[in-house]
């Protein structure tokens, strides 16, 4: 492989065995597997170079076999996690050692009232001493309060899917202006992913907003594999071609702030 600050990352990408237990309360429980092996395939045949794994909200806060995947290859392989608020520092430093650099908040469904918990943000302070970035999904019009919630996570915060606008408004979408408000040397990190989580709305108007105003510094990419609940006429390959387009290609230019945010340099 090349330098691994020029190589394709998929950022974004989920692993799961549907035999294993899931967390109670879930929205959505998958009656298939993807398993490592099938992931490591995708990125073999399509030339990308490295991924990361974010935790499954089915799973909950049992990490337990994302960790087995990072353990499996540690070089290659990153992860974000779920947790508890009682998580214990020494069980946050051996998620370090393994490879996880983030901890995720899925608030579809609850809100951003979440991260405004005292308990959760005890998690964040002891996560913020790790060096750990916090990576947030969130319906578009949640962003403007899930932001201000934030704002005193001195780290790297992630949007996922392009921080899901409201499709009737767009790029005017006041959660869209929030993230685009960040600029190019804030602290906001977006995941340009699942196209169809946002609502089936043209994301290209999402794109060059936030290239021109974010710049690639600021941007990732992912596939969002296997597309959990839009698995349908989802190729991989043609993502990966997507993401391999222009000059530098696509993929290449947002490589070097994938390798540093997820600090691909540093462990392994």
């Amino acid at each position: 492989m090349s330098d691994m600050s020029t190589c394709a990352i998929d950022t974004h990408a989920h692993v799961f065995s549907a035999g294993r237990p899931m967390a109670a309360g879930r929205r959505y429980s998958p009656d298939y597997d993807a398993p490592l092996s099938a992931f490591l395939d995708v990125l073999d045949r399509h030339g990308i170079a490295r991924g990361v794994l974010v935790q499954p909200s089915f799973y909950g806060t049992d990490n337990s076999y994302m960790l087995e995947c990072l353990a499996a290859e540690p070089v290659r392989l990153r992860g974000v996690a779920v947790l508890a608020p009682e998580t214990t520092d020494k069980d946050l430093e051996a998620l370090d050692r393994a490879g996880v650099v983030g901890v995720r908040f899925n608030l579809i469904g609850t809100g951003p009232a979440l991260l405004k918990d005292a308990a959760q943000r005890q998690l964040l302070r002891r996560v913020q001493a790790l060096g750990w970035h916090v990576e947030v999904q969130a319906e578009g019009a949640d962003w403007p309060c899930a932001l201000r919630a934030l704002e005193d996570y001195d780290g790297p915060i992630v949007a996922d899917h392009f921080g899901r606008p409201d499709p009737e408004k767009g790029t005017a979408c006041a959660g869209f202006q929030a993230i685009l408000s960040e600029g190019s040397d804030g602290r906001l990190y977006v995941k340009l992913s699942a196209p169809y989580r946002c609502g089936g709305a043209d994301v290209q108007r999402y794109a060059d907003a936030l290239m021109q105003r974010l710049g690639p510094n600021r941007l990732l990419w992912g596939s969002d594999w296997p597309w959990t609940q839009f698995e349908a006429g989802r190729d991989y390959g043609a993502l990966a071609a997507t993401a391999a387009s222009g000059t530098p290609p696509f993929s290449q230019l947002l490589a070097p702030a994938a390798a540093r945010l997820f600090r691909f340099a540093e462990i392994g």
